[in-house]
């Protein structure tokens, strides 16, 4: 059941809202069952700490970490990039219908404090580069690998878990300073 916007913010108290980060998990539209245990387990972790998760809102990764965050009573936003708020994973609660296809991923990583990428293709290399050119900052789980001039580029922050993951997208997000009003 997609839930209102409206609703939802209005059940929120200013202060609670402010206290809040926004984190995008981002990765493929399909992935392995591992990827997805992965992306559950940052969905929650996400939801544990209050962090309000935006996504594609579609499946794979996506759905993983959305159910991992509802499972876990927490919140999830979905930018899709099709017409209709119904392509939205189940998981979505307040699903975002932008009708512009993969120029969409810039959306998802603006609209965040810090960046989750799990696995992923070329869409989520672009989320990946987005983020990076607008000084969020991106915490990798088993997903690509930069470099320049032959060089490996440490602007991606590699992790090892779900956890750790989350510590640092909080971290880096808090540190910040932005606020959601």
């Amino acid at each position: 059941m997609k839930l209102n916007l409206v609703r939802i913010v209005s059940q929120m108290s200013a202060e609670n809202l402010e206290a809040r980060v926004i984190v995008a998990v981002i990765g493929g539209g399909e992935c392995s069952s591992g990827e997805g245990d992965l992306a559950e387990a940052v969905g929650r972790e996400l939801a544990k700490r209050n962090a309000i998760l935006i996504c594609g809102g579609l499946g794979g990764v996506m759905e993983a970490a959305c159910r991992g965050a509802r499972l876990q009573g927490g919140l999830t936003i979905g930018i899709l990039p099709g017409d209709e708020p119904a392509t939205a994973n189940p998981y979505v609660q307040i699903p975002i219908a932008t009708g512009i296809g993969y120029a969409r991923n810039m959306a998802v990583v603006k609209s965040a404090q810090a960046v989750i990428a799990i696995d992923g293709d070329y869409g989520t290399l672009s989320e990946i580069a987005y983020a990076l050119k607008s000084s969020i900052p991106v915490i990798g789980l088993n997903t690509w690998l930069l470099s320049r001039n032959g060089e490996e580029d440490n602007s991606l922050i590699r992790v090892q878990d779900a956890i750790e993951a989350v510590d640092k997208a909080i971290s880096l997000a808090r540190s910040s300073q932005v606020k959601v009003s």
